[in-house]
């Protein structure tokens, strides 16, 4: 257990030297919202719910950081030791106010997530975030992703979704999942995007913040995986 102590100190620290102030958030402690029930939970994740290791990720498509963890730690890491069955990714969305954009991505990411297609979803808008965040044009980027049968149908569940910003009231069948994402992020609380926590054997770490490279998470999966 002194070794998971000392690990969590370094992986603290090193997310403490990284973090990203423009992703931040306000901290409230709303209640998740109820999911509605006409279309499915989209599937938000990569590999087995059996594996030892859980990482849970609440992040902004628009995000800068959020981009930068995805390309530099979260894609190596899904092709290693989420291939090796030695770790669980759950997405989260915490769409921010000042990504003007944002919230619409998260509704395209949902929609395809919906039809089983959530990692090419959400390669496409980490791999274009510098793009469609200018323009606003996300479906360039879905159809360049997705075959032309698997973008019907996400356009079809995107029928009255296609808005930059969240309506008052949840007209878009995917913002009630979005909004209990960000619920859960609330009670975290989620204070900067990205934000992150780790679970192993019953036990929860306390959330990270920021970019952390794979280099020092999967020093820190080690300490966990070696007791």
């Amino acid at each position: 257990m002194a070794g998971i102590a000392c690990a969590a100190a370094l992986l603290i620290l090193a997310v403490s030297s990284t973090l990203h102030a423009r992703g931040r958030a306000p901290a409230t402690s709303e209640k998740p919202a109820k999911a509605v029930e006409t279309i499915p939970a989209p599937v938000k994740t990569y590999g087995s719910k059996s594996a030892p290791i859980t990482l849970e990720v609440f992040g902004d498509y628009e995000c800068p950081s959020c981009g930068g963890f995805y390309e530099y730690t979260l894609r190596p890491m899904i092709s290693d030791y989420v291939a090796a069955g030695k770790v669980f990714i759950v997405h989260r969305d915490f769409p921010l106010a000042m990504h003007k954009y944002g919230y619409e991505a998260a509704r395209w990411a949902n929609a395809a997530a919906t039809i089983g297609k959530f990692s090419e979803a959400e390669a496409a808008l980490y791999d274009n975030q510098n793009y469609w965040g200018q323009s606003g044009d996300i479906q360039k980027y879905m159809a360049a992703a997705l075959s032309p049968a698997d973008l019907h149908r996400v356009q079809k569940l995107m029928t009255g979704c296609e808005m930059a910003v969240a309506p008052a009231s949840h007209s878009c069948p995917f913002d009630a999942y979005i909004e209990q994402d960000k619920a859960l992020g609330n009670m975290v609380p989620v204070e900067a995007t990205p934000t992150f926590r780790i679970f192993y054997k019953g036990q929860k770490f306390p959330a990270g913040q920021g970019v952390v490279s794979w280099t020092v998470l999967k020093q820190f999966f080690d300490q966990l995986l070696s007791q």
